[in-house]
């Protein structure tokens, strides 16, 4: 696992390649959480989310000779994005593998960014067999969207930044689906937070971490039936011994509970967020007595939205 002094260096090797993303407060938010809430805003982030981190973490770490093969990875949006724009910006290919009902804008944006895209079924297995047959004819490299350590710690630097900015948080709450931004945020607040406790939160639909922390092992979905698209993965073994360790709880909420938290920052903080994004703050408003009187920092996981299909 990285060292303090060495999850310092990785940050400061990738922050050439992002943005320092801004910190949010809504007076009307709070009132109505009854608590005080810092938004950490990722989706203001390259590539729209803050799965830009750790693909520049990642690919940074490899060699020349590696990077001259290219990189391979599937996703559904958000690290395609990332992987592809990362790849961009070093002067390397990208293939990326895309489940056929990937939103479209994401699609676009990858074709943008100069990512090769390659469409299969949309299920897991689907994905990682079609990565992997690209990945015997190219001798790209591998690079998984939430459960290589690389990327994990990449996608933590955005709670470093947080916790600079904000050092006395006492919770830092995200949203969780493979289970990277989690770990990353979670190893992050144990080395730069003051005894910060981290929270996942996630759709009933897809409870599979919640149902992981509490069985002890990963657990998978019988259905992946949610507006949050970029939740429908699972943890990896990477991942959830740091989700193990760290993570205090999970807060499941309702779809109707995301998409109304949607709104809610789209009306009243004027800033574009994705449904996956808002599962955090539905969290907290679902669970307001947990949380009244607290300062509670909150990761705006992304913006990449379909505009002309909302769901409000």
């Amino acid at each position: 696992m990285i060292k303090k002094e060495e999850y310092l260096k990785l940050h400061k090797k990738i922050q050439p390649y992002i943005h320092q993303t801004p910190v949010l407060k809504s007076r009307l938010i709070n009132e109505l959480a009854e608590t005080e809430i810092f938004f950490k805003c990722e989706n203001f982030q390259r590539s729209g989310a803050f799965k830009m981190r750790g693909a520049m973490a990642a690919i940074l770490n490899l060699t020349k000779n590696e990077r001259k093969k290219g990189v391979i990875t599937h996703s559904s949006g958000n690290f395609a994005q990332a992987v592809s724009l990362a790849a961009k910006l070093l002067e390397i290919p990208a293939y990326i593998v895309m489940p056929s009902s990937a939103p479209r804008v994401k699609k676009e944006a990858v074709k943008t960014y100069g990512g090769i895209i390659y469409e299969c079924e949309p299920n897991l297995k689907a994905r990682e067999k079609a990565a992997e047959e690209i990945q015997q004819k190219t001798g790209a490299i591998f690079l998984h969207p939430s459960n290589q350590l690389d990327v994990i710690y990449g996608q933590g630097t955005a709670a470093i930044e947080l916790l600079e900015e904000k050092p006395n948080l006492k919770t830092i709450i995200t949203p969780v689906g493979g289970g990277g931004l989690l770990a990353g945020t979670a190893l992050a607040a144990n080395y730069f937070g003051k005894k910060c406790k981290i929270l996942g939160a996630e759709p009933f639909e897809v409870d599979d971490a919640y149902r992981s922390l509490k069985s002890g092992k990963i657990e998978t979905n019988p259905s992946i039936n949610t507006i949050a698209d970029g939740l429908k993965t699972r943890l990896g073994d990477k991942n959830f011994p740091i989700i193990q360790e760290f993570v205090s709880e999970i807060i499941r909420v309702e779809e109707q509970e995301i998409i109304d938290a949607m709104k809610l920052i789209w009306e009243r903080m004027k800033i574009v967020i994705e449904a996956s994004s808002a599962v955090a703050l539905a969290a907290i408003l679902r669970e307001k007595k947990q949380f009244k009187g607290k300062r509670i920092g909150l990761i705006i996981s992304g913006g990449n939205v379909d505009l002309g299909n909302l769901p409000f």
